[in-house]
C-alpha cells in the first residue's frame, strides 16, 4: 500500500510539472531591445495605482541560462549596468509615452 502511494505521488508530481512547464513562456531577448524591470520590493502597504514595472532599460548582453545584462540609458556617459534574471523582465512595446493633460472649466447654470 505504501509503494502504491509513492507511485501515485510520483505520477501526480509529473503531471503538475508538465502543466507548469506548459504555462511558462520562453522569452528570447536580443541586445539593444528595450525592456521593463519588475519591482520586486516587498512593501508593508503597497500602493494600488503605482506600477510594478520600472523601465525602460536597454539590453546590453544576453548571457547563458537566462541571465541578462541591462544598461540604464538615462545615465548618459557613465553607464550603470545590472545582471538580472530574464524572468524579471518583459519587452517594452513602444517608446516614450507623452503625458497629456486636459483642463475642463465648468460654468454654473
Amino acid at each position: 500500500m505504501r509503494m502504491n502511494a509513492y507511485e501515485l505521488s510520483k505520477i501526480y508530481k509529473q503531471k503538475i510539472k508538465a502543466y507548469h512547464d506548459k504555462k511558462l513562456q520562453k522569452q528570447n531577448f536580443q541586445p539593444g531591445q528595450q525592456v521593463l524591470l519588475f519591482n520586486s520590493k516587498l512593501r508593508l502597504h503597497p500602493r494600488k495605482l503605482k506600477s510594478k514595472w520600472l523601465g525602460s532599460f536597454v539590453i546590453k548582453e544576453v548571457r547563458p541560462h537566462g541571465a541578462v545584462e541591462l544598461v540604464d540609458p538615462t545615465t548618459g556617459t557613465s553607464e550603470k549596468r545590472w545582471v538580472l534574471n530574464g524572468q524579471r523582465l518583459k519587452i517594452c512595446n513602444g517608446g516614450q509615452l507623452e503625458k497629456l493633460t486636459s483642463v475642463v472649466y465648468l460654468n454654473d447654470p
